[in-house]
């Protein structure tokens, strides 16, 4: 597979075309971004555990039914992904009150939420990424009705999976960000599932295993990135 020209970079990959029109090749950066880009670093060797710990959850879900953009790992940063059309949200799952939730509707961090709860953002970075409604993705025409009903239908599927996924390597899934692409006509999971998407916490200690710990100054993110990865490799 041959590495063209790039076609995007965002804040954590890059995105290069390839000989085949139908496939991307993605490049994990260890640059790392919060508040929408307002707090900027690096976290050595992140691009690494994002990639890896990202495709060892897209082969799980493939096998649970999950349609993703996951074809093969090419390198330790690198992957050959479908070619999807990413739609413009950021799919959000909560399960338990942290971060912007609870700063919102003035929860306490760590309260359970009596259901799990799916929100939608713009993912419209000159806006920050705003909290968007049903009606407003079939108003913009951000999506069809069809594919947010799929992308709905998807995103509780994911939960499930991931919190018996990640209660097995000692984590509690409080809360996740997912993308979503069209390929062929079909609706179906992209970008990564990682510390920096996730919110993860260990289950005897509630120490915070994720991308909060670059977000609040909690020092040992990149030890803690690689013990997540060390884990999913379990």
């Amino acid at each position: 597979m041959k590495k063209l020209q790039q076609l995007y970079e965002g804040k954590a990959k890059k995105v290069f075309a390839t000989d085949d029109p139908k496939k991307y090749i993605v490049d994990y950066k260890d640059d790392a971004t919060a508040f929408n880009g307002e707090k900027k670093g690096q976290i050595a060797d992140k691009g690494i555990v994002n990639n890896i710990m990202s495709n060892i959850i897209f082969q799980m879900l493939g096998e649970k039914g999950i349609p993703t953009h996951f074809i093969e790992q090419l390198s330790e940063r690198e992957t050959l992904v479908k070619a999807v059309k990413i739609l413009p949200l950021e799919v959000i799952v909560r399960n338990v009150a942290a971060g912007s939730f609870s700063k919102r509707y003035g929860v306490e961090e760590g309260t359970p939420l009596a259901k799990a709860a799916l929100e939608f953002s713009y993912k419209k970075d000159e806006l920050g990424d705003p909290l968007i409604n049903n009606d407003h993705i079939l108003a913009l025409e951000l999506a069809t009705e069809e594919q947010l009903a799929t992308v709905t239908k998807y995103a509780y599927a994911v939960n499930e999976a991931l919190k018996e996924f990640f209660l097995e390597k000692g984590l509690k899934l409080i809360d996740f960000k997912i993308e979503f692409g069209v390929y062929d006509g079909e609706v179906i999971l992209a970008d990564e599932i990682s510390p920096d998407t996730c919110r993860l916490w260990d289950v005897k200690t509630n120490e915070k295993m994720d991308k909060d710990r670059f977000r609040r100054d909690l020092g040992n993110v990149e030890e803690t990135y690689q013990e997540v990865l060390s884990r999913m490799k379990k």
